[in-house]
């Protein structure tokens, strides 16, 4: 129910006439003239879109708990600024209208692996800065095929305005949607020595484990880890900033080599490297606050399955 709300609610933000008039501000006054919109348009969302209000709110009461409520209303807000900022930036490099710099500095270990055709990996992703951006300035930098695991677009507005379901030269776009949730399409790739890119934040109502983050269990999708043991793999923790109005940052905390300690204490050696990840999603919110763009209560889902491993 909480997920087909939020899907709803997802819907409701833009549409064809709206979307229309930021194409139109962009083509004339560039990304600050568009960014400008932002702040008339989202007053709106913030009062109206009670789903997106309210998870935007679950995360926000826990990053500043001490803060008092009307800070708090100011800091969705501000969230939905930055997720606006974030779809425009999209239209903007797939429209052909600009690119952004991308600063990547990989080390030695992940370009290697970057530039051996017979390895692939797992790249793990969360909703924070912009992946569509970030997977440009990667196709610099990789040179081999990779693969990103995504739902299918709710709003066709900003599908159509997107192309967020389109395949690009690089990136290929496979659905969790689809058989046995896209893990055979994955594994294959992963056996070519290319890349998968997965969200590892919000569970879509797949199975989960806790992990302990901003001071509360929430709850993680494992698939990611699961998949990286069986095959033998590495899972590549990648996050991406918007650091100014044409600037973005990648960069790599963590790289975990999934391996089962032994098959009775799979979930333990799983609830570890998860919690790896959800520590560095904490210390990301902790610089960026208001670039993670779950909009999901990931502290008490309704459609947790915590599977028995």
């Amino acid at each position: 129910m909480a997920d087909k709300k939020l899907k709803a609610s997802a819907k409701k933000r833009g549409n064809r006439l709206g979307l229309w008039f930021f194409k139109i501000s962009l083509r004339l006054f560039g990304l600050s003239g568009a960014y400008g919109l932002l702040y008339l348009v989202c007053p709106y969302y913030l009062i109206f879109d009670r789903p997106g209000f309210s998870a935007g709110m679950a995360y926000i009461n826990r990053r500043y708990r001490d803060h008092n409520f009307l800070h708090k209303i100011y800091y969705v807000y501000k969230l939905l600024i930055n997720q606006g900022k974030n779809l425009i930036d999209r239209y903007y490099i797939i429209s052909g209208q600009g690119q952004f710099e991308i600063e990547d500095q990989p080390d030695e270990r992940l370009e290697a692996l970057f530039n051996d055709p017979q390895r692939g990996g797992i790249l793990l992703l969360a909703h924070v800065g912009n992946w569509q951006v970030i997977m440009a300035g990667l196709g610099k930098l990789i040179k081999k095929p990779i693969y990103l695991l995504m739902r299918p677009e709710d709003n066709v507005a900003l599908k159509d305005m997107l192309d967020v379901d389109g395949e690009q030269e690089l990136v290929k776009i496979i659905s969790p949607e689809g058989y046995l949730g896209g893990v055979i399409e994955l594994t294959q790739a992963i056996s070519r020595g290319h890349l998968v890119s997965i969200m590892g934040d919000r569970t879509y109502g797949a199975d989960s484990v806790e992990a302990c983050f901003l001071g509360e269990k929430a709850h993680f999708p494992y698939a990611a880890f699961g998949m990286a043991a069986a095959i033998g793999c590495p899972v590549i923790v990648l996050f991406s900033a918007k650091v100014s109005t044409k600037k973005y940052r990648i960069f790599y905390p963590t790289v975990i080599e999934p391996r089962y300690s032994s098959r009775h204490n799979k979930r333990q050696d799983i609830e570890g490297w998860i919690q790896k990840f959800a520590k560095n999603l904490e210390d990301y919110v902790a610089e960026y606050p208001f670039q993670w763009f779950v909009f999901d209560d990931i502290w008490t889902e309704n459609s947790i399955n915590n599977k028995r491993l």
